[in-house]
């Protein structure tokens, strides 16, 4: 968010690169931009006009490019990866509808990202809903257990919600791509529909980020995970039957690539 406020042509920038990469999808900068982390920094005024900021900037970078789609970005409220910070379901939903509805004048579709709990995921999309845009969810399971979501709840749980609210896609994110190797004959066997993942490229997710106790600077990058590395995992995927693959955080322009080299995209 900081980025965007003080470098929008940065972020301009960034989608440019992985649409040149191969990418068919934008994900607007929007994953903190909420009320309770806005409100600290004395920024809550921005909220509505850095929605907007970011939604046009991926729509007018998706233009220039000449193809793709943009997915507005649903992040967490309260923390990643600290479902016990949600606030209670309904007052969720306001939240994020608030959010989506903004969003659904620039984008495809809505994605609800990092989802770590059922309760989580019930709220994000109950709000993700209001904006009349389909909604892809995307759940962040244990660094070391792909069939649990970082709440230690199973990822069978939270199936349901996909079910009841007619979700479009159903995907595992911001996870190590070993996790979402598990994840994937889950998600295959329990014929959810479109299914798929996009890894992180961290060590491990660091308990004292987990805590709030700093800024992504005390995750680290693994030195294991290159671009060839990257897309075996992926073809992986793909074997299972994933539909919609590609990369979170420490995944760059150049796994992408390679990505969509394999796929015949580029």
């Amino acid at each position: 968010t900081q980025v965007l406020i003080d470098e929008p042509d940065l972020v301009r920038a960034v989608h440019a690169d992985y649409f040149n990469a191969g990418a068919d999808v934008a994900t607007t900068a929007s994953y903190a931009i909420h009320r309770d982390r806005l409100k600290p920094s004395g920024l809550e005024d921005r909220f509505s006009d850095l929605h907007h900021l970011a939604c046009r900037i991926a729509v007018e970078e998706r233009d220039r490019h000449g193809k793709g789609l943009v997915a507005g970005a649903l992040g967490p409220l309260g923390w990643s990866y600290r479902p016990d910070l949600a606030p209670p379901v309904e007052e969720a939903a306001e939240c994020y509808a608030e959010i989506a509805r903004i969003q659904a004048q620039y984008v495809d579709f809505i994605i609800c990202e990092t989802v770590s709990s059922v309760t989580q995921a019930r709220g994000v999309v109950m709000g993700a809903r209001q904006a009349d845009k389909p909604v892809w969810l995307a759940l962040t399971v244990q660094d070391d257990d792909g069939t649990r979501l970082r709440s230690g709840e199973s990822l069978e749980d939270v199936l349901p919600i996909c079910a009841e609210c007619g979700l479009e896609a159903l995907l595992i994110n911001c996870s190590p791509p070993e996790a979402i190797s598990q994840a994937m004959p889950l998600l295959a066997a329990e014929k959810v529909g479109q299914f798929g993942g996009y890894a992180n490229g961290f060590v491990n997710i660091d308990q004292r980020f987990i805590n709030g106790e700093g800024t992504v600077d005390l995750l680290q990058r693994r030195t294991n995970l290159n671009p060839e590395v990257y897309a075996d995992f992926v073809d992986g995927w793909i074997a299972e039957g994933a539909e919609i693959v590609g990369g979170c955080c420490e995944v760059g322009p150049d796994h992408i690539r390679e990505i969509a080299r394999r796929l015949g995209k580029v």
